[in-house]
């Protein structure tokens, strides 16, 4: 399920939803922001609908690869330095 594999198509892979996330994250934004654009932006486009419960697994992931964090409800990219 992270990974994409002979059943799981790499659109709905963690890491894909993981990385689409993180491209919304420019400025940091409120969890149903983020949900919101996602949302929008497989509709507008060929991409599948990503389900809330992908999208908040995928949350999941980064929270835990120490690449997202929240502080007042806000979600906001952790700078490597």
């Amino acid at each position: 399920m992270i990974l994409p594999s002979k059943h799981l198509s790499q659109d709905r892979a963690l890491l894909s939803v993981g990385a689409k996330i993180l491209q919304q994250l420019q400025v940091p934004k409120t969890v149903s922001a983020i949900w919101e654009e996602l949302s929008k932006t497989s509709c507008k486009t060929a991409m599948p609908t990503i389900g809330y419960n992908s999208f908040i697994l995928a949350l999941d992931l980064l929270y835990s690869m120490n690449a997202i964090e929240v502080e007042d409800g806000v979600l906001s990219v952790i700078a490597n330095d």
